[in-house]
């Protein structure tokens, strides 16, 4: 099958198009004909080798996180979809590779599409939707009325969380560029900081929550809107010990989450505050209840650009310059 792979790590690494074995379709597998993936900041970083000693893959690579399509065939192990049916699944780290015809991806991170959706709707969705769940609803735990910032409003998480930090009640400000305001806005923001004229630090103050997604002077300056006992949530990094212990890592890298973090760890604790990193994970269940917030129009998917599969090298470059407006999805071509 067809599959856009990588053979190395590296910044100025493109990738191709290339023949791949088939998958391997275990009991309890789902083999899934791809009819639209979307790119993610993630499959950039997999691509520059920026997670390789957390995510130890084998080259060649095929990228790709999120996936949308029909299941084809089913392990004898699998109770929940049938050939035909439509799904849509963030597949478990381990098994990535929906920049390809074919997936083999364990029923336990699938969820039915949502019905309301085209393919490519719905290929935008899984990574971004989890990651805002995880950080809203498990992690923060936002209820009615707090006071919720999320940075880069206009990006692939900022757009979903925006939406999902509404219908839990929060009041919800953002950040962004000035071309994006008043589309934020119409989303559902609040408030919407203008990054080029204003400074969030000093315009907004006693929030319960930021979920942030940029660098370390963002982090930093982020504790200075939290009120005391505020949850600052990074999806950025930097990771925290806690993470090292659930990835799995030995004791070099727990040491040097540790240290990568205590900067930050120190700031919150100072301000009476907590500090958590979220490295989202795949979860069916989850995407299902997604899904019917989906349906019921709590959620809408926001598309930049579409590119045919032949373009995937242009679609990550799309996403590397960082100015994209919801989420870059590419749409396979017919078999």
């Amino acid at each position: 099958m067809k599959a856009f792979i990588i053979d190395r790590y590296g910044k100025s690494v493109v990738g191709q198009i290339a023949e791949m074995p088939e998958p391997t379709l275990a009991g309890g597998d789902v083999l899934v004909q791809v009819h639209a993936a979307s790119v993610n900041a993630l499959d950039v970083k997999i691509r520059n080798g920026e997670l390789k000693l957390i995510l130890p893959y084998t080259l060649p690579l095929a990228l790709g996180n999120d996936v949308a399509g029909v299941v084809l065939e089913v392990g004898a192990n699998v109770t929940r979809f049938k050939p035909g049916d439509e799904v849509y699944a963030r597949p478990h780290p381990s098994r990535i590779g929906t920049f390809a015809e074919r997936i083999a991806i364990e029923q336990s991170y699938v969820a039915a599409k949502p019905v309301n959706l085209t393919m490519v709707q719905a290929a935008s969705l899984p990574l971004v939707a989890l990651t805002a769940w995880q950080v809203l609803v498990e992690t923060a735990k936002v209820k009615p009325g707090q006071k919720v910032l999320i940075h880069a409003g206009s990006g692939g998480v900022g757009t979903v969380a925006i939406q999902l930090a509404k219908h839990l009640g929060a009041y919800v400000a953002t950040t962004t560029s000035t071309a994006n305001v008043e589309w934020l806005k119409a989303l559902g923001a609040d408030q919407v900081i203008d990054y080029t004229a204003q400074d969030f630090a000093r315009e907004l103050q006693d929030y319960d929550v930021v979920l942030n997604s940029l660098g370390s002077d963002v982090l930093s300056q982020s504790v200075k809107v939290l009120k005391r006992g505020g949850q600052l949530i990074s999806i950025s990094g930097p990771p925290i010990l806690a993470f090292a212990a659930s990835q799995g890592l030995g004791w070099p890298l727990k040491q040097l989450m540790r240290l990568l973090s205590y900067r930050i760890r120190k700031q919150v604790s100072q301000h009476d505050c907590t500090y958590d990193f979220v490295f989202m994970r795949a979860d069916g269940e989850q995407l299902a209840d997604i899904s019917q917030l989906v349906e019921s129009g709590v959620i809408t998917p926001v598309i930049d650009t579409v590119y045919p599969f032949a373009n995937t090298a242009d679609a990550l470059a799309h996403v590397q310059r960082g100015r994209a407006k919801g989420k870059v999805v590419i749409q396979m071509q017919p078999s």
